[in-house]
């Protein structure tokens, strides 16, 4: 029989919340951050998880993800059309995982005790922090790219061309570290400071990307020679033994916040503010800034005869001081704001959930900002074969699986009643399992994520694949990750459901 402190409160909207925490309040997998938020202070809006998307999605990384496919042979049409699907297919798991957030209150990890049990969250959390601090890493580096370029502008070549450390001029190795203490700051500062950011950003991260067009269109003589440019790759098999694992890397960009969405939409006012806000965010801003990255790709290509993904490099390259610097100080603020709001946040609960009474979510944020240095970002997003099809497409195939499980496990077996005390309980409750662990769930993601990324091959894999008789299915890798996991645990829904009411 499931445990509870206190009986829960519901709203007529269906929202719940614990009317005394007290009772669990001493449990060692409860501190405050991870508390379920009460009622009164789930006050996020339509426009806020508008804006949210709009900070996450306008950032020189979502950027370079359409950059790269113009570098990899497509073009404009075929570019656009692999982006936009790929966002509308991760659109649907995000939103079926945002419900417990907004009903519940409660953030990732906590959402992931439901199915691998108060300790064997951790797994999936922990997973998931690791990827995210090697995604705060990138934003890091590419936003201290454009911030060495702004001041090389100002104080002239001995900036730009200052002696090599690491393979790198020293100047942009100290732009690097500067904006990493800038996020470090403003994550000390709690998820409050994080919202104020994204609301007052939003508006402002299209004109950078806005005026890189713009000159580009002019220079190039307008659109006609961007739009004319043929494919390399055609509408034949070149094409398409590209296109699925390249649209498996456009899911899987998104594929971290469509496990980690609840740590946001804890916030929510109503499941309909934060439908909507998604809805309305996410499609439409990524479309944008697609298209904007295709075209201006498109026409560097024109222009210099190569297709420079990179936002800064471009821009390093134009006649325009005023210009650069415009153009590069909006995609600095727009590159804090997508890495505060998508690669900060869901690692610091993730810390924290692993040892609640010693890890606050500041103290999680500055780890994951360390782990973003060590892990040597500069490396994964050194070429667009790398960042597409090993980096993206590896970890997409492995979150693949866990959403698969949370998809089957809230909307399936649970039908989305949850035992909302039982979640922070230690040694007892629906959600204990066995000591803590609820194997089901660790199998079905392993089984997921073995048939997803079994086959990896390219890049630093071998060419027959990590496992030869799996390759074929490593180009359809998060679609098989998703099925995989979700099959595999709803095939034991029964022994599952017997555990969860001892």
């Amino acid at each position: 029989m499931a445990v509870e402190s206190s009986p829960p409160q519901v709203t007529p909207d269906g929202r719940v919340e614990l009317s005394d925490v007290g009772p669990i309040q001493d449990s060692r997998f409860f501190n405050p951050e991870l508390a379920p938020v009460p009622v009164e202070q789930r006050t996020w809006t339509t426009y806020n998880f508008f804006a949210l998307w709009m900070g996450m999605a306008h950032n020189i990384p979502s950027y370079t993800l359409a950059a790269s496919l113009i570098a990899i042979g497509m073009d404009w049409v075929q570019a656009f059309l692999t982006i936009t699907l790929g966002n509308l297919i991760v659109l649907v798991p995000m939103l079926l995982n945002s419900h417990a957030g907004t009903k519940y209150g409660i953030p990732f990890p906590v959402f992931a005790r439901a199915f691998y049990g108060i300790r064997g969250a951790n797994l999936v959390a922990l997973l998931r922090a690791f990827i995210a601090c090697a995604w705060f890493g990138i934003q890091t580096w590419v936003g201290g790219k454009a911030l060495h370029v702004i001041i090389g502008r100002l104080a002239g070549d001995g900036w730009t061309n200052a002696s090599s450390v690491g393979g790198q001029p020293w100047t942009l190795w100290l732009c690097f570290f500067g904006f990493w203490v800038v996020q470090m700051l403003v994550i000390w500062r709690g998820m409050e400071a994080i919202r104020r950011f994204e609301n007052w950003t939003a508006p402002l991260v299209s004109i950078g990307f806005l005026i890189l067009l713009g000159y580009v269109l002019v220079k190039a003589g307008g659109f006609g020679p961007i739009l004319d440019a043929p494919s390399k790759l055609g509408w034949g098999p070149d094409f398409w033994k590209l296109f699925f694992p390249a649209l498996m890397g456009m899911i899987a960009f998104w594929s971290t916040l469509s496990l980690n969405m609840p740590d946001f939409t804890r916030f929510g006012g109503s499941q309909k503010k934060q439908v909507t806000g998604q809805i309305l965010g996410l499609p439409t801003t990524m479309s944008f800034i697609a298209i904007v990255a295709i075209l201006t790709t498109s026409g560097a290509q024109a222009l210099y005869g190569e297709a420079i993904w990179d936002p800064a490099d471009l821009a390093s390259r134009f006649d325009n001081t005023f210009l650069v610097i415009i153009a590069l100080v909006s995609l600095v603020l727009a590159t804090i704001s997508a890495n505060l709001a998508a690669n900060v946040v869901s690692p610091s609960y993730d810390f924290s959930n692993a040892f609640p009474k010693r890890i606050t979510f500041a103290i999680g944020g500055l780890i994951t900002g360390v782990i973003g240095i060590v892990i040597q970002p500069w490396r994964l997003i050194s070429d667009p074969n790398i960042y597409i099809f090993a980096w993206l497409g590896f970890y997409g195939g492995l979150l693949a699986s866990v959403a698969g499980v949370f998809v089957a496990g809230y909307w399936v077996i649970k039908k989305t009643s949850l035992e909302l005390a039982d979640l922070y309980m230690d040694g007892k409750g629906a959600y204990w399992f066995n000591g803590g662990w609820n194997w089901r769930a660790v199998l079905a993601t392993l089984v997921g994520s073995v048939l997803a990324v079994g086959g990896a091959h390219g890049g630093p894999f071998p060419a027959d694949g990590l496992i030869p008789f799996l390759k074929f299915l490593y180009d359809y890798n998060w679609v098989v990750g998703f099925a995989a996991g979700f099959l595999v645990f709803l095939a034991l829904k029964d022994t599952t459901a017997k555990e969860t009411t001892r």
